[in-house]
């Protein structure tokens, strides 16, 4: 049987399954864009105190909540052209963490995270919006 070493990790990861598991679509969504946020800045943190191993993990971490979270999740047909601008905002995003990584560069994780800000404000703006009721005959 395994018993955590850190029962405060332990009761974390317990408390983050249990509202992946409960939340709607609209709130996975804005679980990821905090995923994806709280990555860069642990990078940036990282990044600043020469954590080379560590900085690439959480910027790869990043990306991977971008592309295979957040741009895979993109409906391109109901979405329309929003959502084909959004994937090549995704795919922008993606090319300046691996800039950010490879030269070391601040600046482009601040980039990123601007970004992320900026979308993720809007989608919390949005709401979770009940499906609308037939029209009453």
């Amino acid at each position: 049987m395994f018993v955590s070493r850190n029962p405060i990790a332990a009761y974390a990861t317990v408390g983050v399954e249990t509202s992946v598991e409960s939340a709607s679509p609209h709130k996975l969504i804005l679980l990821l864009f905090e995923g994806a946020k709280a990555a860069i800045l642990a990078a940036k943190l990282q990044m600043s105190n020469g954590e080379i191993a560590a900085k690439g993990a959480s910027i790869s971490k990043a990306i991977d909540i971008i592309n295979n979270g957040l741009k895979a999740s993109l409906d391109l047909e109901a979405g329309g052209s929003l959502a084909v601008q959004l994937q090549a905002l995704y795919e922008y995003m993606s090319d300046r963490l691996l800039f950010a990584n490879l030269k070391n560069e601040p600046a482009a994780l601040d980039e990123v995270l601007g970004l992320l800000a900026q979308i993720h404000s809007a989608w919390e703006e949005i709401g979770d919006r009940p499906e609308t009721a037939p029209a009453a005959r």
